[in-house]
C-alpha cells in the first residue's frame, strides 16, 4: 500500500481509475481502524516519535482525488459541499464513542478509540488519532495528523494544530493522561509528553522558549527538532520583561510560558493534575 500510494502520489495525475480510488478506500479504512497513523512512537527518536510521511502523502492524495459534492443534510438550511473523498467518519453505538449531539463533526480517516467523549461543538480533522478515553470538549479542534494519546482531556476552546504539510514534518503529539487547559494552543509540531498539564491560555509553538523555573533551564526547539514539554510538566502563561532601551519607559513585557512545577507518579490522572493549578 505504501508504495502504491507514493507513486500514485507523484505521478499528479489529472484522472484516477477505479483501481486507484479502491487503493484510496483500503488506506482510508487503514487509518479509520489505527492500523496506519501519520505518526507513531519510537523510543530510538529523539523525540520517543516518528513521522510516517507516506501516510501524509496518501491523506493529501485523497484531497486531489475528490470532487466538490453537495453533503447536506438539508440543502437550504444548511449546506454543505466538500471534497467526496473525505466526507464525515460513521460512527456508531458500536463504535463506542460518544459524539453528545449539538454540532459537532469528526472527518472520515482518522482513528477514534473505546471511551472517546466529544462535547459539542468540536471539531476532529482528518488523519487524527485520539486514543482511548480522551475527552475532546466544546469549541475544542484537533487538527489534521494530531496524535492525542490515552485518557487526555482537551478542555473547552482549546486547539490542537494540524499539520499536515510538508509530509516529512512531525505532527502535533500529546501523549497519554495529558492536561490540556481551556483556550491552549499547541501548533507547529510541538511534542507534549504524558501527564503533563497546560494550565489555561498556554500557547505552545517551535518558536516561543519555555522558562523551567522547576529545574532551572530554558525549553527551545533547535533547527527542525520540536518543541518538547517534558513528562509531568506543570505550564502556565507568564511573561518576560523586553531588555531594549524603551522597556523601563513603555514597561512592556512578552508572553511567554513557564513551567511551575512537576508532578509525581502519584498524579496520574487528568482529575488529579487539575488541582496542581488551582
Amino acid at each position: 500500500m505504501q508504495t502504491s500510494l507514493e507513486t500514485l502520489f507523484d505521478q499528479k495525475l489529472s484522472t484516477y481509475t477505479e483501481e486507484h480510488f479502491a487503493l484510496f478506500a483500503r488506506f482510508k479504512e487503514a487509518l479509520n481502524s489505527g492500523a496506519v497513523r501519520a505518526a507513531e512512537p519510537d523510543s530510538s527518536t529523539k523525540t520517543g516519535w516518528r513521522v510516517n510521511a507516506w501516510v501524509k502523502k496518501g491523506i493529501l492524495l485523497g484531497f486531489r482525488m475528490g470532487g466538490i459534492v453537495d453533503m447536506s443534510v438539508d440543502a437550504t438550511r444548511q449546506p454543505f459541499f466538500d471534497k467526496a473523498t473525505w466526507p464525515v467518519k460513521r460512527i456508531t453505538a458500536a463504535s463506542g464513542v460518544r459524539v453528545v449531539p449539538g454540532g459537532s463533526s469528526i472527518r472520515d480517516g482518522c482513528y477514534i478509540g473505546k471511551g472517546v467523549t466529544c462535547m459539542p461543538p468540536m471539531y476532529i480533522n482528518v488523519g487524527a488519532w485520539v486514543d482511548d478515553g480522551t475527552m475532546v470538549d466544546s469549541h475544542a479542534l484537533v487538527g489534521s495528523c494530531a496524535q492525542l494519546g490515552k485518557n487526555c482531556h482537551i478542555s473547552a476552546a482549546a486547539q490542537i494544530g494540524g499539520v499536515l504539510e510538508p509530509v516529512g514534518a512531525l505532527p502535533v503529539i500529546i501523549e497519554d493522561e495529558v492536561l490540556v487547559g481551556g483556550n491552549c494552543g499547541v501548533y507547529e509540531g510541538t511534542v507534549v509528553k504524558r501527564r503533563a498539564v497546560l494550565g489555561s491560555g498556554v500557547i505552545l509553538t517551535r518558536s516561543t522558549p519555555v522558562y523551567d523555573v522547576a529545574r532551572g533551564e530554558v525549553l527551545s526547539s533547535k533547527g527542525d527538532e520540536p518543541l518538547v514539554i517534558p513528562e509531568g510538566a506543570v505550564v502556565v502563561a507568564g511573561s518576560r520583561a523586553i531588555t531594549s532601551c524603551k522597556r523601563k519607559e513603555w514597561g512592556v513585557s512578552l508572553y511567554t510560558t513557564v513551567i511551575v512545577t512537576y508532578g509525581d507518579e502519584k498524579t496520574d490522572a487528568p482529575a488529579q493534575l487539575e488541582e496542581l493549578i488551582e
